[in-house]
């Protein structure tokens, strides 16, 4: 009974760290690519159907596979990517937050963060699919 609880609880976790993912896609300041692995990581040892599914996803099996290989993100990836993101904190720091110590707290999580994604090595010979 026990392994089929944690199987049980692994394919919850795995399908909460998914949706989580999708999110993170929409919400700039959410990290996409560690909810995914995550994913990855419980559906791997909870149940081989739901792993084989999300490396074969449609959208996010690619991403996955590149990133665990280490072979990088398509630069047409980052880019959008990094719009995004500027785009969602300056409309944040200018119009929703009056706190000055709050916008340079957005300030400085938005260069970390293309700080960390310019790091990531671009993807050779990828059509800048997801």
């Amino acid at each position: 009974m026990t392994g089929k609880l944690t199987r049980t609880l692994l394919i919850v976790a795995g399908s909460v760290f998914v949706v989580v993912a999708i999110v993170g896609i929409f919400v700039p300041l959410l990290p996409t690519t560690p909810f995914l692995l995550l994913a990855a990581a419980c559906y791997a040892r909870g149940s081989q159907r739901f792993y084989d599914w999300l490396l074969n996803n449609r959208w996010f099996g690619r991403y996955i596979r590149d990133y665990r290989e280490g072979r990088g993100i398509a630069l047409r990836v980052k880019a959008l990517t990094l719009l995004l993101l500027w785009v969602t904190i300056g409309c944040s720091a200018a119009f929703a937050v009056h706190s000055l110590p709050v916008r340079i707290v957005l300030g400085v999580i938005a260069v970390g963060v293309t700080a960390h994604i310019l790091l990531i090595p671009n993807a050779s010979g990828s059509r800048g699919q997801v």
